[in-house]
């Protein structure tokens, strides 16, 4: 990372209306409080769930060892195939692209090296741990040391639970803890990011899931390493060593609480440092020479986003969809020509989008605004490591001068 700079860094002006959505969801979280200790009842109840909702078109059938009053989670119960692959999906709490960087990083936000892996939700109950990514399908069942994770290791009610919010990181078979959603039935829902990060490593120390693997403890966990987002933690998480391959930087809002879906208050950046993934490729593995999208066909023709509300980028005629034997919910693939793109009040608009084909079909869901407009801005104009500097720095700069004013003050009151 290049030295800091005596003078006032430059500021790369905002393409995006991140912040303001940021700011409603802070606000929208402290009016939400629903019943954090039912939800996490609810997940616990699908991710124990012996049938599988990504590997064939059968129901997500709830487990009956958590005896509860009907809850969404039976609701997913009969949702099949692609449905219930989107309802596994919008259950993790999925960081929005960085078009902007947010203002006040060094107080108000963490930063942690994301491991490269499969993104997963793991759940220790009744003896026997279960991971299942986001489409639903089952990673691994295992014994583990996770609070009830074993036969071996039931303390307490059988039937209490933990979920974990992890990546599986292949070359080493760790599951690497980024956060944390409920510890031995008490959810963590409705706790801050703060919070929940120290859970899991004081909660973590309390147990032997970090040992080496052995019989009844067939993956070992770990939490990465989280920094405050200062000039040091920036530089610790994007240059300093891990015990695991780099995928990129995840920022986390310091008061968010855990969203299920996409929101603004976790954040993905990357470049070509600290990833070898930054613009999306093709089939084949190729950069292709225009941009791609990943958009969801609605029942009107309309084209989406994932997001919720989803940004409509285009529609197909019913002549097209039928010809190409099409159905609302499929997940299709667009080129988009650099000159059919423009920017209106922090929103991409795109006049003409080409039909390339389907994505795999474990995919399960579109791609999110923020995800499009980065990768487009990731081969224009994009966020540099030195544009996160220049705003941790100006905000150090706005502290000391406000330091200065309250000095002043407090003089001319002497």
């Amino acid at each position: 990372m290049a030295p800091p700079p005596s003078h006032r860094p430059y500021k790369r002006p905002a393409i995006s209306d991140q912040q303001r959505r940021r700011d409603l969801a802070i606000q929208a979280q402290s009016a939400r409080r629903a019943d954090a200790q039912a939800r996490a009842r609810s997940l616990a109840n699908s991710l124990l769930s012996p049938s599988s909702a990504a590997a064939d078109n059968t129901a997500v059938e709830v487990d009956s060892e958590l005896d509860h009053e009907p809850t969404v989670a039976d609701a997913a119960s009969k949702l099949r195939g692609s449905d219930a692959r989107r309802w596994f999906a919008r259950q993790i709490m999925l960081p929005e692209w960085m078009a902007d960087a947010p203002p006040h990083l060094a107080t108000d936000w963490h930063v942690f090296a994301r491991p490269a892996g499969k993104r997963c939700l793991v759940v220790s109950c009744n003896g026997t741990t279960i991971s299942r990514l986001r489409n639903g399908s089952i990673l691994h069942r295992f014994p583990s040391a996770l609070p009830n994770g074993s036969k071996r290791d039931i303390s307490g009610p059988a039937s209490s639970y933990s979920i974990l919010d992890c990546i599986f990181h292949e070359p080493d078979e760790t599951y690497y803890i980024i956060d944390m959603i409920c510890w031995r039935g008490y959810s963590l829902y409705d706790c801050t990011a703060e919070f929940r990060f120290f859970w899991v490593n004081s909660k973590l120390m309390e147990t032997t899931a970090g040992d080496p693997p052995s019989t009844y403890h067939r993956y070992r966990f770990s939490a990465v390493p989280i920094y405050e987002c200062t000039l040091q933690g920036l530089q610790a998480a994007y240059s300093g060593s891990t015990p695991y391959v780099k995928d990129g930087l995840l920022f986390y809002n310091k008061h968010a609480h855990y969203l299920a879906g996409i929101t603004p208050l976790a954040l993905v950046w990357k470049d070509e440092a600290c990833s070898q993934y930054v613009i999306d490729t093709d089939s084949k593995g190729q950069v292709p020479n225009e941009q791609h999208v990943v958009l969801e066909l609605q029942e009107d023709g309309k084209l989406t986003t994932s997001d919720d509300p989803p940004v409509v980028f285009g529609s197909l005629d019913n002549e097209f969809i039928q010809k190409s034997n099409l159905r609302p919910g499929n997940l299709l693939r667009f080129a988009v020509r650099d000159e059919r793109v423009k920017l209106v009040d922090g929103k991409m608009e795109i006049s003409e989008l080409q039909f390339v084909g389907k994505p795999n079909h474990a995919r399960a869901f579109a791609d999110s605004h923020s995800k499009v407009l980065f990768q487009y801005a990731a081969r224009h104009a994009p966020l540099r490591i030195e544009d996160l500097i220049a705003s941790i720095q100006s905000n150090n700069m706005e502290l000391e001068s406000t330091d200065v004013e309250m000095q002043g003050l407090g003089g001319m009151g002497a």
